[in-house]
């Protein structure tokens, strides 16, 4: 074993656990305690409680702090509603807290007190209304270009999700290749980006596939080697696109020596 280096110290933290800690007025600190009556009052409970250090027994009284309703204004997208939550009086409300209500994620981004002046934090008792956006689903903007016409359109989507520039994508039966993705630091023309990190993403309509059809028969030779039209060794040409009264004769023809 590894002896210590002289001059170095060495601290053990103990953890101490105790149960039923409340302050003692005899021992001015917090201390455990045994529990030797509960007797319910209210919302709350009185506790007749005997200090485990000193002996002092006295009485604690527990009391939930009071309720206070504060309405909220819930955007999704481009709809808003507005609701009133029931919040502890003390409570402390900051940006960007994250909460639950009914079965969707928000997140506060504005909090008015009852002066009329805009906060960063306050307690619930100093909110006249906050606004919270769906923090588990984000807006993706987008630009739908299909020749020379150009349309804006919203996605939502969670907050997980992620897009490729290049990359093709469905919406809503038709296809559209990520030309570029937007985000605070310009554009990117390749890469993955989450979305809570696009500013807007620009799409156009991929070429249709008879765009890439051969239409010459060297293109067609040439598709045949690629693969692109299924193996064949020894293409030939189709019947739609030899000339009437043309024979086609695919040997080659040695000029006699002189």
């Amino acid at each position: 074993m590894d002896e210590p280096e002289e001059g170095e110290d060495f601290f053990e933290e103990e953890e101490v656990f105790l149960e039923n800690a409340v302050h003692c007025p005899v021992c001015d600190d917090l201390t455990g305690h045994e529990i030797l009556n509960e007797k319910s009052k209210g919302t709350g409970a009185d506790y007749l409680v005997k200090c485990i250090d000193c002996n002092k027994v006295h009485t604690v009284h527990i009391r939930p702090p009071p309720v206070v309703e504060i309405p909220f204004i819930l955007t999704e997208g481009p709809s808003s509603s507005t609701t009133k939550l029931e919040i502890d009086a003390d409570e402390m409300i900051e940006l960007e807290d994250v909460f639950k209500d009914g079965d969707k994620l928000w997140k506060i981004n504005q909090i008015e007190l009852k002066n009329g002046r805009q906060a960063k934090r306050a307690e619930a008792t100093l909110i006249a209304r906050a606004s919270a956006l769906r923090s588990d689903m984000v807006r993706v903007k987008i630009t739908m270009t299909r020749g020379e016409e150009s349309e804006s359109d919203v996605l939502i989507v969670g907050e997980d999700k992620t897009y490729t520039a290049g990359f093709l994508i469905d919406i809503e039966g038709i296809e559209w290749r990520i030309r570029a993705i937007h985000t605070g630091r310009g554009r990117t023309l390749r890469g993955t980006v989450d979305a809570p990190d696009i500013k807007r993403m620009y799409l156009h309509e991929p070429p249709n596939p008879e765009h890439f059809e051969p239409r010459t028969p060297r293109e067609r030779r040439q598709a045949w080697k690629e693969g692109r039209l299924g193996f064949n060794p020894n293409p030939v040409l189709p019947n739609e696109i030899i000339k009437k009264g043309v024979k086609p004769d695919h040997k080659k023809h040695k000029r006699p020596r002189r």
